[in-house]
Order: C-alpha cells, then structure tokens, then sequence
C-alpha cells in the first residue's frame, strides 16, 4: 500500500512539476462553454435545456487533451520497463496511475463546472445533478482513457488514435450521465452509470496491464 500511495504521488508530482496541465484543462473546458451559446443562439431554454449534454462533451473532450502522457513518457524514459518489474504488481501500477490521472485531469473540471453553470444558464439543481453525473462517470471515462493509452503506448502517433478508440466506449457513460438529469428515467440512468462505471474501473487496470506487458515484449 505504500508503494501504491507513492506511485500516486509521483505522477501528481510529476504533473504539477510540467505544469500548467490542469489549467489547460480547465480553460479548454470552460473555453467550449463560451462558444457553444454563440453557436446555439439567443433561446436561453434551448440553452439551459442543452447545457448538460454541453458540460458532458466539454468534459470529454477535455479529458483527451491529456491522455498522451498518461504512459507515453514513462515508456519513452525507461520507467515503464522498472514498473513492470517492480514489486508492486502491473495491474496496481495501472490503477495508481489511472487514480493520479483523475485527480488531474477529471477534479480540477469538477471544481470548474459553477463556471459553466453560469454561462449555459442552468439552474442551481441542474448543476447539482450535472455535478453528480461526473462525479460518477468520470472514473469510466478515465478508465477508457488508460485503456486507450495503454493499447496505444507503443505507437508512434498513438496520441491520435487512443481518441478513436475510446469515443465508442464512452459514448453510453455519456448517454447514462445526461439521462440522470431525465425527471422519468433519471433513476434507472443512474443505476446504469454506477454499475458501468464500477465494472470499467475494476476490469481496466487489468485489460490495460495486458496491454502494457504485449507492447513490451
């Protein structure tokens, strides 16, 4: 457990010592809330009727703008070789890595959404229950993420094509995610996020471990 704890230390270190990561992040985030109204028109219940789907696409795509380097300079310094003979198993090592990579890329946007909720005029309730949704499935779309990456880490344009990969998958947790705000079937698109967002980041840090371990042979 220590040594799990110290790899999640280490990459958010590392994270921070690059550099305005998180903030990237978080103006492209809120940078796709500005121009979407613009776009879309002066009809403000349009607006407010859309702006989850809004917040969930900007998330999205924000969440991309990171997910290069969730292996790639590991691999390209030699530290993914030490990890795959350390001590602590892959599959974990994948697991701290992907929990790191929440921290910074999926939290500094959850932090940034009263911004978003005042530019796509959503009610306080709206931006509760949008809150909530990403709090939930933001883990999936991280697992997606880690899954993407570690498929591609062995690619030399892997960057663009982990993208591609993983926009299917996280399609339903962004059907689920908006369908939560549904007065009908919100409940049921809640339960159905839980579940799919529990069983992606149970079983990812082991597909994605095999995908690490088949790149390095």
């Amino acid at each position: 457990m220590t040594a799990f704890r110290a790899l999640i230390g280490r990459d958010l270190k590392l994270a921070f010592r690059a550099g305005g990561e998180a903030l990237t992040l978080v103006l492209f985030f809120v940078m796709v809330a500005v121009i979407v109204p613009f776009a879309i028109g002066p009809d403000r219940p349009q607006l407010t009727r859309l702006a989850p789907a809004i917040v969930w696409i900007a998330a999205f795509l924000s969440m991309l703008l990171g997910l290069d380097r969730l292996f790639r300079n590991d691999d390209e310094d030699g530290s993914l070789t030490l990890l795959r003979h350390a001590n602590l198993p892959l599959e974990a090592v994948v697991a701290a890595k992907v929990i790191a990579h929440w921290l910074v890329t999926a939290l500094p946007l959850l932090l940034a959404t009263p911004v978003l909720a005042l530019l796509l005029s959503m009610s306080w309730a709206q931006w509760g229950q949008t809150v909530l949704a990403l709090l939930i499935g933001t883990p999936a779309l991280v697992s997606f993420g880690a899954l993407g990456a570690a498929v591609t880490v062995g690619l030399r344009r892997g960057g663009l094509i982990a993208p591609v990969l993983i926009l299917p998958l996280s399609i339903p947790v962004m059907i689920f995610g908006v369908g939560m705000l549904d007065p009908l079937a919100g409940s049921g698109a809640t339960l159905f996020l839980i579940a799919l967002s529990l069983v992606v980041t149970a079983f990812s840090p082991f597909a994605a471990a095999l995908a690490l371990r088949v790149a390095g042979e």
